[in-house]
C-alpha cells in the first residue's frame, strides 16, 4: 500500500482534513458522559429541572456538532479515496497498455481485469474507511481511557488491562487473515478467468454443447472461492465475539469496583455511570475497529496486487539514447527496389517460458517497394515473423533492420508509424465507422477513407449501409460479418499509408473472388508500400515478389512462385494440396 500513497498527492488537504474533522467528532463525543453525570449528580439529585434542560440542551448541542463534524469528514474522505482510485485506475491502465505482449502473455488477461476492477474498487473503499476510522477509533479508544483516569483512577486501571487484551486479539487476527485475504483474491481470477472464457467462446461451446461442462467448471471455481470466503470469513468473525466478551468482563469489573467505591462515598453514582458509558464507548469503537481491519485487510492484500503489475517492466522499451524523426518522409519519393527495407540478420525467437525456438536462424532481406508472401503450415511460425517487424516482441538472438536500422533503435512511436498491422484476428472498437478508420490517422480526410474502402473492397457493403462513415460499429464489430470485419480491418491500415504493410492471414474470411480484387487493388494502390502477406492460400501469396516459405520455425525456402516448386518441397506439396497440377503452374 506505501507504494500507492503516492497517488493521493493531489489531495494532501483532504486526506488531512477527513481525519482531522474525524477527531475533532470524536472530541465531541468523549465530553457526552461527563455531561450525563452532571445531569445524574446534580439534576436528578436535586430534581432540578431547569439544569437538567440546559444539560440536555448542551447534548444536544454536542450531538449536532459532532454530526456536522462527521458529515464534513465524510466528504473529504470521500473526496480522497475516489480521486486516488480515480488516478490509480488511470496509471494502472496506462502501464498496463504500455506492457509488452510477453508481460500480458504471463500475467493473463483475467488477472488484470481483477486488478482494474475489484482490486482497485476493493482498495478505495479501505481507504475511504482509513481516512475516517482509522484515527478516530483509537482516539476514542486511548481518550475514553484517559477520561476514566480523570474520574476515578482505580477503576481506570481495568481499562489499562482490557485495551492491550483487546488489541492483541484485533491485530492477531487481522495478521492472519490478510494472507487468507490474498488467497481469496486469487481465487477470484480464476472465477473471472471462467466467465471470461464463457462469454467470449459462448458461440464454441454451444456449438459442441459443452453448455453442462462449463457450468460445472465454472461451480466448480465459484464453490472453491465460496470456501476460502467462509474459511476467512470464520476467522474474521472470531472478533466480535472475543472483543464483547472482554468488554463485557471490563465492564461488569468497571461497575463491581466503582459500585463499592460508591457505597464507602470515593464516587457518585453519576460517575459510575460514566465509567460504563466510557467502556460502552470502547466496545463500539473497537466494533468498529474490528470491521474497519477487516476492510484494511482486504485493501492491502488488493494494494499489494496492484503494486506487483505497476511494478512489472514492459520487456519493449524505448531506446535510451533514440530520437524520433521529425518527419514521416512520403511515401510518393520512394523507389521501390532501390534499397532492403525489411532485414532480418539470424533471427532466433523463443515465447517467454517456452523451451523451443519459435523461428531458427531467419535470414532474408526485403527491397522497397516489394509484395512478400509468407506461407507454411499451423504452428510454423508466420504470426511470430512478422510480430517482430513492429518489436511486439524482441528477438532472442540476431536482429530485425527497417532501413538498415534495427528496430531496437527506433523510438516505439517511431516505428509503428512506419507500419500498418491487420492483425489475424479483426478487431474494432465500438463507435462509427470513420472513428475506426481514424484509428489508421487521427487526421485522415472523408476521401482518403473512402480511397481506403475501395481498395479494401469494403465501399460496396458500406454504400448498402446506407449511412456513410456514421454507420455504426458494434462492440468488435458484432454487427457486421467476418469478411466485413477483415475487409474494415484491412482500410484501417490502408488508411495510415504506411511505409511496410502486414497483413497476417487478414482475408480467411474472403471468397476467392473478393480475395483476387483485393490483392490486385493493394498491387495496384500502394506503389511504393513494402506489403507482407501471411496467408494460407497459395494463391494469394503466389504472385508476390518473393515468397518465404515457414516450416517448424526454420525458412524452408526462398524465392519466386516458379523457383519454389522447382526448389522447395514444403512449398511445392501446398500448392498440390490446394491446386490442381494445371494451376500450380
Amino acid at each position: 500500500m506505501g507504494k500507492l500513497i503516492k497517488y493521493l498527492k493531489d489531495y494532501k488537504l483532504e486526506s488531512v482534513l477527513g481525519p482531522l474533522f474525524k477527531m475533532l467528532e470524536a472530541s465531541f463525543e468523549l465530553f457526552v458522559p461527563l455531561v450525563m453525570a452532571q445531569i445524574i449528580d446534580v439534576g436528578i439529585k436535586n430534581q432540578d429541572a431547569s439544569y437538567i434542560l440546559k444539560m440536555g440542551g448542551i447534548l444536544v448541542l454536542l450531538g449536532l456538532i459532532g454530526l456536522a463534524c462527521s458529515l464534513t469528514a465524510q466528504y473529504f474522505a470521500a473526496k480522497a479515496a475516489v480521486g486516488f482510485s480515480t488516478n490509480l485506475r488511470n496509471d494502472l491502465f496506462a502501464h498496463i497498455g504500455r506492457l509488452s505482449y510477453n508481460e500480458q502473455d504471463t500475467i493473463g488477461t483475467a488477472t488484470l481485469i481483477t486488478r482494474m476492477t475489484s482490486d482497485v474498487n476493493q482498495v478505495q473503499s479501505g481507504l475511504n474507511l482509513a481516512l475516517r476510522l482509522l484515527l478516530r477509533s483509537p482516539f476514542i479508544v486511548f481518550g475514553a481511557m484517559i477520561m476514566a483516569f480523570t474520574v476515578n483512577v482505580k477503576a481506570a486501571m481495568v481499562f489499562v488491562v482490557a485495551i492491550p487484551a483487546l488489541s492483541v486479539v484485533v491485530f492477531g487476527i487481522m495478521g492472519f487473515s490478510m494472507p487468507l485475504y490474498k488467497k481469496v483474491q486469487r481465487q477470484l481470477d480464476q472465477v473471472t478467468l471462467a466467465t471470461r472464457e464463457n462469454l467470449t467462446g459462448a458461440r464454441v461451446i454451444r456449438a459442441f454443447n459443452r453448455q453442462e461442462d462449463e457450468i460445472h467448471r465454472f461451480g466448480e471455481a465459484n464453490d472453491q472461492l465460496v470456501r476460502f470466503q467462509i474459511f476467512v470469513g470464520k476467522i474474521s468473525a472470531l472478533m466480535n465475539p472475543i472483543t464483547y466478551v472482554i468488554i463485557n468482563l471490563a465492564i461488569v469489573a468497571v461497575v463491581w469496583i466503582s459500585g463499592k467505591q460508591v457505597d464507602a462515598g470515593i464516587i457518585t453514582q453519576g460517575e459510575t455511570v460514566a465509567l460504563v458509558n466510557y467502556m460502552s464507548q470502547i466496545l463500539v469503537e473497537l466494533i468498529k475497529m474490528a470491521n474497519l481491519i477487516v476492510s484494511i485487510s482486504k485493501a492491502l492484500a488488493c494494494a499489494n496486487r496492484i503494486s506487483t503489475v505497476l511494478e512489472e517492466k514492459s520487456s519493449i522499451t524505448d531506446p535510451a539514447d533514440a530520437k524520433q524523426s521529425q518527419t514521416k518522409q512520403p511515401m510518393t519519393g520512394t523507389v521501390p527496389g532501390t534499397h532492403h527495407k525489411v532485414s532480418f540478420r539470424q533471427v532466433d525467437f523463443a515465447y517467454k517460458g517456452a523451451k523451443e525456438n519459435s523461428l531458427t536462424r531467419i535470414d532474408f532481406s526485403v527491397k522497397a517497394g516489394q509484395t512478400i508472401g509468407i506461407i507454411g503450415g499451423t504452428g510454423s511460425g508466420k504470426s511470430s515473423l512478422v510480430n517482430l517487424i513492429p518489436r511486439f516482441y524482441d528477438v532472442s538472438e540476431g536482429a530485425v533492420l527497417i532501413d538498415g536500422r534495427d528496430v531496437r533503435e527506433y523510438p516505439l512511436e517511431e516505428l509503428r508509424h512506419k507500419i500498418g498491422m491487420v492483425p489475424q484476428k479483426a478487431v474494432l472498437f465500438k463507435g462509427t465507422l470513420r472513428e475506426n478508420m481514424q484509428w489508421g490517422k487521427k487526421d485522415a480526410t472523408d476521401q482518403e477513407i473512402y480511397q481506403a474502402l475501395d481498395m479494401a473492397q469494403a465501399r460496396e457493403f458500406v454504400d448498402s449501409k446506407e449511412k456513410g462513415l456514421e454507420l455504426s460499429i458494434d462492440q468488435n464489430g458484432k454487427n457486421l460479418s467476418g469478411g466485413q470485419r477483415q475487409r474494415l480491418t484491412i482500410a484501417r491500415a490502408l488508411v495510415k499509408q504506411p511505409e511496410i504493410l502486414i497483413m497476417d492471414d487478414s482475408a480467411s474470411a474472403l471468397d476467392f473472388a473478393t480475395d483476387a480484387s483485393l490483392r490486385k487493388a493493394i498491387r495496384e494502390g500502394t506503389k511504393g508500400m513494402t506489403v507482407f502477406i501471411v496467408s494460407q492460400r497459395a494463391t494469394t501469396i503466389r504472385n508476390a515478389d518473393q515468397i518465404l516459405v515457414l516450416d517448424d520455425g526454420c525458412l524452408a525456402g526462398r524465392g519466386t512462385h516458379q523457383e519454389l516448386l522447382k526448389s522447395c518441397d514444403v512449398y511445392r506439396e501446398i500448392c498440390l494440396s490446394q491446386l490442381s497440377k494445371e494451376e500450380v503452374q
